[in-house]
Parts: C-alpha cells; sequence; structure tokens
C-alpha cells in the first residue's frame, strides 16, 4: 500500500482497494485483545494530486465492524465509514539526520502536513488512523438500550428483572447532611 510519486500523473491518480484487517498492525492488535471483530475487509478509494511539492490525498474507507454495546454487553455490527483529505509533503534527508532539537514556528500550512522521505508515500499508517478514529466511544447496539440491571446483571432489554428500580440519589446526595462551622 504505496503510492510512488512517479505513478502521480497531471490529473491525479486513482486507486482503488480491499485489504484484510490482519494487513493493519493495531486493527490487527484491536482484534487479537479482544476490542472488536472486523465482519469485512476494509474497502478503500484514494485520489492523490501533486500540488507542487506536496502530495494531497483524498479518501473514503469502508468495513464493517462487531463491538460489545457499551450498556448491555451484547455484540452488534456497525459499518464505519470515512471520507479524509491528508496532504503529504517530501521531507529532505538532511533535515532528518539532524537530532539536536530545535525551536520551530508553525505556519497554519504546516500544521496537518503528513511527511515522508523518499519516493514512496506508505498508506498503512494512514488508512489505520482513520479506521480507529471513527469507532464509536460508547458503542451502543440501539439508541434505547436499557443496559443491565445494577443489582442482578440482567440484560434489561429481553426482560426486566424482579429487583426493585429505586432512582438514583444524584450526584450532590452525599453532601445533604454536611455542616459546615462558621
Amino acid at each position: 500500500m504505496e503510492i510512488r510519486l512517479e505513478q502521480i500523473k497531471e490529473d491525479g491518480l486513482t486507486l482503488e482497494f480491499e485489504k484484510s484487517v490482519e494487513t493493519f498492525p493495531v486493527l490487527a492488535e484491536m482484534v487479537a485483545n479482544g476490542e472488536c471483530e472486523f465482519a469485512a475487509p476494509l474497502r478503500t478509494a484514494l485520489r492523490a494530486l501533486r500540488i507542487g511539492d506536496l502530495v494531497q490525498l483524498d479518501g473514503d474507507i469502508e468495513t464493517s465492524v462487531r463491538l460489545p454495546c457499551s450498556r448491555c454487553l451484547q455484540p452488534f455490527e456497525t459499518p464505519l465509514k470515512s471520507s479524509f483529505t491528508l496532504t503529504y509533503m517530501q521531507q529532505a534527508a538532511d533535515v532528518m539526520e539532524d537530532t539536536e532539537p530545535q525551536e520551530v514556528e508553525l505556519s497554519a500550512e504546516d500544521m496537518g502536513i503528513v511527511y515522508f522521505q523518499g519516493e514512496k508515500i506508505n498508506l498503512k499508517d494512514a488508512i489505520q488512523e482513520q479506521v480507529v478514529m471513527e469507532f464509536p466511544l460508547r458503542p451502543l447496539c440501539k439508541l434505547d438500550c436499557k443496559g443491565l440491571c445494577p443489582k442482578c446483571g440482567a440484560d434489561m432489554n429481553e426482560d426486566p428483572c424482579d429487583c426493585e428500580q429505586r432512582p438514583s440519589p444524584g450526584k450532590f446526595a452525599a453532601l445533604k447532611n454536611l455542616k459546615l462551622e462558621k
């Protein structure tokens, strides 16, 4: 999953490919840790344009992932889609060899630029980063998921349990009996 600079002609370069999750180390590690399962390979469509020394990459990624619901813990499948634009800039070899830290002021154009060396742009890191950023923070099997009973652990979506359901006293209930000395 590399783009060679000579492949990008004046009218740009369009790529479409489908890769398994095992190709991407970060995603494979997530599967190995039991965080998720990918139900489909990653389908990627990219368009690369050269603009002077810059390479602008516009892309779309699609896949499907199985996650545990954050309320009821039941696994469910959800699509992940990402549309992104990245700007790459070739970094000179002499800049890379300088190991002494220097203060550099970044301009607005410098922010968001991904540097690469040589005549190839490796897409693996960019693609897996875009997929990871699309994961929901709190995955829900459905918006009105009732979750688990805090007392017996029963799934409240299937059958309500016989536990007494008292409303929560609130965040500040512990301060109710607080007495301050003057």
